[in-house]
């Protein structure tokens, strides 16, 4: 229960992380006895773990006891654990100058009340609970001063011995406490509950008979299993990762679930910065953030020999923009995998093994060589003739909500990942893997890597 780091150094501030956890009550009191600082996290990355009502309490009170009286927690005559009376109490005690403040936590699951430290008879010491904004009176008890006072269960505590009466300012903070303590912790709900997602609706399209220039057709199926999980790198399987489809109750990382899919037609390659030009000199289109669009373009014009290469540094917006031009949309995520892996459940578009000629060679270095040609690898046709699906650029497909973020997900996993970091956008070449990509705003959505094709709905 003692911060080694800070049993070493005092004045070592460390700050206790337990982001994932949905009770906060362990790491709150570790905190707390050590006299160190606690992350209140709830936004991890786009993922939502909310602070339960009685935690976000408690941090509240803690917050206010540690930061009004930071100076005794750096006292080099800390002693942790030191001596209490009531059997699941545990205190440390941080003497500074001729005052004393304890830190105690209630380790047990029930109310305790009556004494709970023992402190030295001192002529004049004024004793204050802290935690309840009260001036306690010693007691004597078996020939012993004694301080008694309640700690609710799993709950927390704090004395101040001081040689003068409470200042103003003290009365203030005092006062402060002992309006919050009109409502007990136990008085706070601390159930946690999962954020629901929803699903952003993508507008169908006219309806085409034939396929038009440069699009596949891709036959319905009253029974495509659709199998894929987030690649995160925190989170593991716990409720509330990833993202929450319209058929389930809640985000999770694995999904499962058999579908109809009417038939639709899929562009055969990413749109090109080609085609890309072509929509700007015809719509007119130049976004309202326009930071980092098209980046890697000059003068407006993408480089040299690059017109077959799939269009990057686009936004989710940008895609959108196009898409309704050329009278298409964004593909579903399903449709985009169903498009790409059939109804074998196959791992690649080509088949259910790696390979080296089906895509273009992956990339971990420093700087960005740029996408390949989007029809430079035949062999990575999936079944249904559509090409360049994995391995060469990121493609957008669905947005999901919640109250407060927002995320898109994204397929084929692009070529380029960074080594050297854990930390870096995980690559998600097999089919049955998708990146969630927290959306920012489109001057930081915009990416070198990431890019788009559309689908338009068929009769």
């Amino acid at each position: 229960m003692i911060s080694r780091s800070k049993w070493l150094e005092p004045r070592h501030m460390v700050n206790v992380c337990d982001r994932w956890n949905k009770d906060k009550t362990d790491n709150l009191q570790y905190a707390f006895f050590n006299g160190v600082g606690y992350e209140t996290w709830e936004n991890i990355w786009g993922i939502w773990n909310g602070i339960t009502e009685r935690d976000a309490e408690a941090v509240r009170r803690v917050a206010k006891i540690e930061r009004r009286f930071h100076e005794y927690l750096v006292s080099a005559d800390w002693e942790p654990h030191t001596p209490t009376i009531q059997y699941g109490v545990f205190a440390s005690k941080w003497p500074r100058s001729g005052r004393t403040l304890w830190t105690m936590v209630n380790r047990a699951v029930y109310n305790i009340g009556g004494g709970q430290l023992e402190v030295a008879a001192q002529s004049g010491m004024h004793y204050y609970d802290l935690w309840h904004g009260v001036e306690l009176a010693p007691e004597a008890q078996s020939g012993k001063t004694v301080l008694a006072f309640a700690m609710e269960a799993s709950g927390y505590g704090a004395v101040l011995a001081q040689p003068e009466p409470a200042d103003a300012s003290l009365k203030g903070f005092l006062a402060e406490m002992q309006t919050l303590n009109e409502r007990p912790l136990s008085a706070f709900p601390k159930a946690w509950h999962v954020l629901p997602q929803k699903i952003v609706p993508i507008e169908p399209t006219q309806p085409a008979t034939q396929a038009p220039d440069g699009m596949v057709r891709i036959p319905g199926t009253p029974e495509f299993v659709f199998e894929v999980h987030g690649i995160e790198i925190e989170g593991g399987d716990d409720i509330g990762v990833d993202v929450q489809y319209p058929w389930e109750d809640s985000p999770r990382r694995h999904h499962s679930q058999k579908i109809a899919i009417a038939p639709f037609f899929m562009d055969k390659y990413p749109v090109t910065n080609r085609q890309f030009a072509d929509f700007l000199k015809a719509a007119g289109y130049r976004p309202a953030d326009g930071h980092n669009f098209l980046k890697d373009w000059k003068d407006a014009k993408y480089p040299a020999g690059w017109d077959n290469k799939p269009v990057t540094w686009i936004s989710l917006e940008d895609s959108r923009a196009y898409a309704k031009w050329a009278g298409k949309r964004l593909p579903h995520e399903w449709e985009w995998q169903y498009a790409a892996q059939g109804l074998d459940r196959r791992a690649y578009p080509w088949g259910s093994q790696a390979c080296d000629d089906c895509a273009p060679p992956r990339e971990h270095g420093r700087d960005l060589r740029g996408p390949t040609g989007v029809d430079q690898f035949p062999k990575g046709a999936s079944p249904f003739g559509v090409m360049d699906l994995t391995g060469n650029v990121w493609q957008w497909t669905d947005e999901f909500q919640d109250e407060h973020t927002r995320a898109a997900i994204l397929r084929g996993g692009g070529y380029y990942r960074p080594a050297g970091s854990r930390w870096y956008f995980p690559s998600a070449y097999q089919l049955n893997e998708h990146g969630k990509y927290l959306l920012i705003g489109p001057s930081k959505d915009r990416a070198g890597t990431l890019g788009f094709r559309c689908v338009k709905d068929a009769e």
